[in-house]
């Protein structure tokens, strides 16, 4: 459970001085700017930072990166519109400690390679910086409680930076469920289903265009993202398929994953992929990388109240994107892969599947029509504009974010619950209560609490 093949564990406690464990954080109005802070201003952090940059009630006082181009250009966009140049950090790997020492930064965004996310994090809550963080998955357990751990000494808000959670359809089909269209819900189905060979893998030259170089040689993501599928074998990036179906069974909030079992497929595709690459060939170096992550990975995960969820990660070999989401119960069915939904008694032939579309719209979720202009452009088609308004909107209220660490800890937790499962023979293996029994009383937020 501590196996751990990088450089960098949490231990970053030293650097900052613990707090004590009670904290009234918030603004003083609605008038109030949040001062934010970025580290990490890759093709990822860039987005969420134009998207900031649209906001009349945010300056951007600092951007962190060890890429001197890419922090240059955030810079950039920042004196773009129309605010002053923001403090630019990026000396070394650490320099974003720097910058949590500010008095102009009231929260920070966290969107750099995985092994970064939790170590950041738990240094920001120590420094009494909201944290913003994009989603991965877990190293080992010991991680998780220090994310949960640090969270409940300092009392400084954390949201993990989900946006499927925010997907027009997803939080459609949430509406009908709270509607009871589909009765009892019983099992529900999601995955991270997407052909990533051409992103881990690049000749340096574009961020996305092929290649078979990553590491050193590698560009963007390739440089770091394709080392997890040569050393680790478990679901990598569970969170876009497992979060939006953890709202569904309100995990952590009246119930909790109890256990769960992995499988993993031969490790094939990104083998072919080089060996039939017009840069690759059979002679090529990385013909001869050991891939260890299985192709497709299957995780079963069982409820505390009996649903049971499948998730799928199918990343290395050719397919069309699909989140694969299936939610079931005693009344009916909606899949996403054929925008198909059934509903016994209500759809017109018995048996038969009838299209989304109606129910789409008769149960389109209140915030897609409060905010439908606002998110127009904003990326992966509008869901980022949502998640962020959360996050925001959350510090400006002093409210509970809507996505928090426990719901963070618990997703996160099932890379490396799936890794010691499929090590361990597809072994059933315990999730951890990182809620300390709170989850038994603890109510969703998502979609409530006046819609952000």
């Amino acid at each position: 459970m501590k196996r751990r093949d990088f450089a960098i564990k949490t231990a970053s406690g030293a650097a900052l001085t613990m707090f004590a464990p009670t904290l009234t954080y918030g603004f003083k109005s609605q008038a109030d700017k949040i001062k934010l802070g970025f580290i990490g201003v890759g093709a990822r952090g860039t987005g969420q930072l134009r998207l900031v940059l649209n906001r009349s009630d945010v300056i951007v006082t600092a951007v962190c990166d060890i890429d001197n181009e890419r922090a240059t250009q955030a810079a950039e966009y920042v004196q773009k519109a129309g605010m002053k140049k923001p403090a630019i950090y990026g000396k070394n790997d650490y320099d974003y400690r720097n910058l949590l020492e500010r008095e102009d930064v009231d929260a920070v965004i966290i969107s750099t390679p995985w092994i970064w996310h939790t170590p950041m994090a738990i240094d920001a809550m120590k420094a009494r910086k909201a944290v913003g963080c994009e989603v991965a998955g877990a190293f080992d357990i010991e991680e998780c409680w220090s994310l949960v751990n640090t969270y409940e000494e300092t009392g400084t808000p954390f949201m993990v930076m989900e946006n499927v959670m925010y997907r027009r359809d997803v939080l459609a089909v949430l509406n009908m469920a709270r509607q009871d269209l589909f009765g009892e819900i019983v099992h529900l189905q999601g995955g991270y289903q997407h052909d990533l060979r051409h992103v881990k893998f690049n000749n340096g030259k574009q961020l996305y265009g092929g290649g078979v170089e990553f590491g050193e040689k590698g560009y963007s993501e390739a440089k770091w993202r394709t080392g997890h599928s040569v050393n680790r074998n478990g679901d990598l990036y569970p969170t876009h398929g497992l979060g939006p179906m953890a709202a569904f069974v309100n995990n952590t909030r009246g119930n909790k994953f109890d256990y769960l079992t992995s499988m993993a497929s031969n490790a094939r595709g990104l083998h072919d992929y080089i060996v039939n690459h017009p840069s690759g060939g059979p002679d090529h170096p990385n013909a001869k990388v050991d891939f260890k992550l299985g192709d497709i990975v299957t995780t079963n995960i069982k409820c505390a109240n009996g649903e049971s969820i499948l998730l799928t990660h199918d990343t290395n070999l050719p397919r069309p994107y699909s989140l694969g989401f299936r939610v079931q119960g005693t009344k009916g069915i909606w899949m996403d892969i054929n925008d198909s939904i059934y509903i016994e008694g209500k759809s017109p032939e018995e048996h038969t599947w009838e299209s989304d579309e109606a129910y789409m719209k008769k149960y389109d979720h209140p915030l897609w029509k409060r905010f439908e202009k606002e998110a127009s452009g904003a990326g992966h088609g509008g869901m980022d504009f949502f998640v962020l308004n959360a996050f925001i909107e959350s510090l400006k209220r002093n409210e509970p974010t809507p996505l928090d660490v426990y719901d963070h800890a618990s997703w996160a937790a099932v890379t490396c619950l799936s890794e010691q499962s499929i090590a361990n023979g597809s072994e059933s293996v315990p999730f951890p209560d990182f809620t300390r029994g709170k989850w038994m009383n603890r109510k969703p937020i998502l979609g409530f609490d006046d819609q952000y």
